[in-house]
């Protein structure tokens, strides 16, 4: 094999495979294990209304492995993040700002991520009440950990680990190879979208629908910025505030999920 070969530019066939591959091995696959989930609640005894979608929790009743369980899936859930990384490292440029995922923005970034957060959060609430009405959600437990002292930083933990993992894999690193794929604007835009609705299926209709249109406002911001993440500060910002929420205040006030 000679120099010339082993630098020639990526064809778009190679681009494809890769990206399939990446979303395979991360959030493409978690959407498959979601339908089936949702099938499965479909077609269950009862309604979907009284069927419960879990998340954050416990792997064994003994405090220090279940905090061994937690640490380690929140780190091998970051391994796509750095394979997408790793794989646009081969673009011209530094990955890192291709992405905008660089602290050169710090206040911009925060200030941003905080509005995001407030545009998203406080209309995702009401379609999960009206969700919740409607029957087509499942019963959602944002937090099942048991009460032990790790389990607020864990769940912050969690909320940054899907932030990062998220923003990074199905806006900036999707969006980019999609675009070098030559996908239409539109295209490239539904497809994001739809992908993070489906992942989010097992927890019902409602939240596919919330998560599709989280996924239209956070891809139509990284096109015109170039930068994941305020994406990543308020995606952080409204899994905290689900996550610990839900797990230091009391469970009545959450009766409507």
């Amino acid at each position: 094999m000679t120099v010339e070969e082993l630098t020639r530019p990526v064809s778009r066939r190679v681009l494809g495979t890769e990206t399939l591959l990446v979303l395979g091995l991360s959030l493409g696959q978690s959407a498959v294990y979601a339908l089936v989930s949702i099938i499965a609640k479909l077609t269950a005894d009862g309604p979907l209304s009284k069927q419960t979608a879990a998340l954050n929790t416990s792997h064994s009743a003994r405090p220090w492995l279940d905090l061994t369980y937690q640490l380690l899936g929140i780190v091998f859930a970051l391994l796509p993040v750095l394979l997408a990384v790793h794989l646009l490292a081969r673009d011209p440029g530094d990955p890192g700002r291709t992405l905008g995922v660089d602290l050169r923005r710090p206040g911009s970034d925060l200030a941003r991520g905080a509005g995001l957060a407030a545009l998203i959060g406080l209309p995702g609430l009401a379609l999960f009440w009206a969700a919740a009405q409607l029957g087509v959600n499942a019963t959602l437990v944002p937090a099942g950990l048991p009460d032990v002292w790790w389990a607020v930083p864990v769940l912050i933990l969690a909320a940054a680990e899907n932030a990062v993992l998220e923003e990074v894999i199905v806006v900036g690193y999707l969006v980019t190879r999609l675009r070098q794929l030559q996908w239409r604007l539109g295209a490239v835009l539904a497809a994001s979208a739809v992908l993070r609705g489906s992942y989010h299926l097992y927890q019902g209709f409602g939240a596919f629908v919330g998560n599709a249109v989280m996924g239209v406002v956070f891809g139509l911001f990284y096109l015109r910025t170039k930068r994941v993440m305020p994406l990543i500060v308020a995606h952080t910002l409204l899994d905290v505030v689900a996550f610990v929420g839900y797990a230091l205040l009391p469970k009545a006030w959450f009766s409507w999920l």
